[in-house]
């Protein structure tokens, strides 16, 4: 035991003079970002060609959303079209090796712009003909675009998403076979066909978010990213973390927070961030796995970070009808308490390792932050004009100009004509994917609304919540994931807000408190075993078993899995009830509770917890804490009392080594 310590002290001491050899580079460069293999490496006229058609397409959607409103459908179908044909070029096709867009490609994109040409030429008639009446041409345009779209989500995103839309599909076709609240009567390839391409399935709310929204806020994510914005989140986030203990995993909880925020994807955000904070974490002393479940972790929790919740909150208000403000108002502490039993987690880790920060030299330059202070402009111009009522689209293209301006005071990212065209390309490049997974979300939900799969599973929430409400939370919880594994956050929200949230709010809970809930579980479902794709792309980048790392990450995010009960059982965290002095005490007791959490899960308070039953002990008195209510506050204070006793006289607890004293007693933030 005492040659094991002496050999970790000794690797812990290495890690520590490698990182102390020289100054900490920040910078992400596309070369250290992985790509799937899936994607083309376009050279010559083709890349040329990618370049207009995404430099067009970001400009049409600017022009369109800002001076030019058109018919909902022809701009929704005109969005999917943009992303099919940039789909088409960018993703190999089936077995497909070469960097070439084939001639199988050309075809599929020339059918691409012909289906939205008819459905602009055809408007007036398709209104009422499609999911009704259809023509023969009707159902072949619907049926080929809906080919398309499963096809470039099955290239931009993998099997998983298009063959759960397949399953939906096969249902509206199987429900006069299946029992229960399965069964339905059933509906010809026709009908079903054109409905489902139609504005109440693949151009419904999904598509309408991603035209207005989504594809708005990235192509703001790529002025930020090439304004040197999104670069300065990294440096501010190394700066203010890096020097604590375990400093690179708590630079990976802030500027993945902040980076996810703003990112459509968790998977996505994990590749950005993860491929400079993932090898620090390693190096500082991190185990692979860890280093990389704590990244998934941070990563997809920045879809739970107002004010723009990666797309989540545009949706949640188009769905809901509640104010986009009020939605960001209410997301605020939960998501805070997320961020801070992430931030324990690491901090507990790097306590029981002893390890150390980086070292102040090695940090950016302090001054040279302060100097360069003005580059959060572009956000906080973005959150006052969302929270002071302007429209999201004004305030996320008033975001955008100003990234354009700020870079003109800075000779490295000034950007000029090249920049501008090339943050417009990654803009609508960064939205292939998206759009794809929106579409396909919206044949699934097209399919629960014309089956009523959705109502009738309400019915039996309802059911259950007549004997237990507790239950049935479960059961939605449980369903939300399992809705969520494999699947983009937008689209596991699409889904789950059309199956599980109706249900919720017929059984008496308020619409902000259902979606919250469901919308809680679609993000952590990035996290969650056996499906995880956040702790995927992390496992990757870290070199480690990706199933190990998604138990690992699914532990580090325990919290995320408690705090939508915590707002169900108060409220106040949402800020939707109570007084001043109610939301103040709910919000200190959440985060002693989200601290014993993290506490119970890595087994130290104070010293390690010895003993199992201390842990259980732990473990129950934040949930105690996490409740609303003075009686069980009082419980929880018991508890932990009755903990620290047993650490004191039974357990005699190894207390920390001298170099987590020394660590403990020097940090400082900057």
């Amino acid at each position: 035991m005492s040659q094991q310590k002496n050999n970790v002290a000794r690797e812990q001491t290495e890690h520590t003079d490698e990182i102390e050899n020289k100054k900490i580079d920040t910078r992400i460069t596309e070369d250290e970002l992985e790509s799937s293999p899936q994607i083309r490496d376009l050279k010559g006229a083709f890349r040329y060609i990618f370049m207009a058609i995404a430099v067009i397409g970001a400009l049409f959607h600017l022009y369109i959303l800002n001076f030019n409103p058109i018919d909902p459908w022809v701009f929704r179908s005109t969005h999917l079209a943009f992303g099919t044909v940039l789909a088409l070029m960018l993703y190999k096709g089936w077995k497909t090796k070469s960097n070439r867009v084939t001639i199988i490609d050309w075809v599929l994109i020339a059918i691409a712009i012909f289906i939205a040409l008819y459905i602009y030429i055809n408007l007036e008639q398709l209104v009422f003909r499609f999911g009704v009446a259809p023509t023969t041409m009707d159902f072949i345009v619907s049926f080929l675009g809906l080919l398309l779209v499963l096809e470039i989500t099955r290239r931009s995103s993998g099997w998983i998403l298009p063959i759960l839309a397949f399953i939906f599909i096969l249902y509206s076709f199987a429900g006069p076979y299946l029992p229960g609240i399965l069964n339905h009567n059933g509906y010809s390839l026709e009908r079903f066909v054109t409905y489902v391409y139609g504005l109440d399935g693949v151009f419904g709310v999904t598509t309408d978010v991603s035209s207005k929204y989504i594809i708005l806020f990235i192509i703001f994510g790529a002025f930020l990213q090439m304004s040197g914005v999104g670069q300065y989140f990294i440096d501010v986030a190394f700066r203010i973390a890096g020097g604590l203990r375990g400093g690179p995993a708590k630079v990976a909880v802030v500027s993945s927070g902040l980076m996810g925020m703003i990112n459509g994807t968790s998977a996505g955000n994990v590749v950005a961030t993860g491929s400079l904070t993932i090898p620090l974490m390693k190096k500082t002393g991190y185990r692979p796995m860890f280093a990389a479940a704590t990244e998934a972790t941070a990563s997809s929790g920045g879809q739970l970070l107002p004010p723009i919740m990666g797309a989540g909150a545009f949706l949640m208000a188009e769905i809901t009808g509640i104010p986009y403000s009020e939605i960001i108002i209410a997301a605020t502490i939960p998501a805070i308490l997320y961020f801070v039993s992430v931030y324990f987690m690491v901090d507990f880790q790097a306590i029981k390792s002893g390890m150390v920060g980086l070292s102040r030299d090695r940090l950016p330059n302090l001054k040279k932050l302060l100097k360069k202070f003005y580059l959060f402009a572009p956000v906080v111009l973005l959150i006052y004009l969302l929270v002071s009522g302007f429209s999201v689209i004004f305030a996320g293209t008033a975001g955008i100009i100003a990234c354009f301006i700020l870079s003109l005071f800075n000779k490295e990212t000034r950007m000029g004509l090249n920049k501008v065209l090339e943050a417009l390309e990654l803009g609508m490049k960064n939205a292939i994917q998206l759009i794809a997974i929106v579409a396909t979300a919206g044949i699934i939900v097209g399919v629960i609304a014309l089956t009523g799969i959705g109502q009738r599973f309400s019915s039996m929430l309802l059911t259950i919540a007549d004997n237990n409400l507790i239950i049935a939370l479960i059961f939605a919880m449980l369903i939300s994931i399992i809705l969520g594994m494999g699947m983009p956050t937008t689209a596991a929200y699409a889904v789950a807000a059309s199956v599980i949230a109706p249900g919720l709010v017929n059984i008496g809970i308020d619409p902000i408190i259902a979606h919250m809930f469901v919308f809680y579980y679609a993000v952590i479902s990035a996290i969650t075993p056996p499906v995880a794709l956040a702790a995927f792309a992390a496992a990757g980048i870290s070199g480690t078993n990706p199933m190990k790392t998604s138990v690992q990450a699914f532990k580090i995010g325990l919290a995320a899995f408690i705090v939508p009960f915590m707002f169900f059982f108060s409220p106040e965290l949402l800020l939707e009830s109570g007084t001043v002095a109610e939301i103040i005490l709910a919000v200190i007791t959440a985060l002693i509770g989200v601290y014993l959490l993290s506490a119970s899960v890595q087994g130290w308070i104070f010293g390690k917890i010895a003993s199992w039953y201390s842990r259980i002990i732990v473990l129950l008195a934040a949930i105690m804490f996490m409740l609303s209510g003075i009686k069980t506050d009082i419980i929880g204070v018991v508890m932990v009392v009755a903990v620290l006793v047993i650490q004191k006289f039974l357990n005699k607890s190894e207390p920390p080594n001298q170099s987590m004293i020394e660590s403990a007693s020097t940090e400082s933030p900057l």
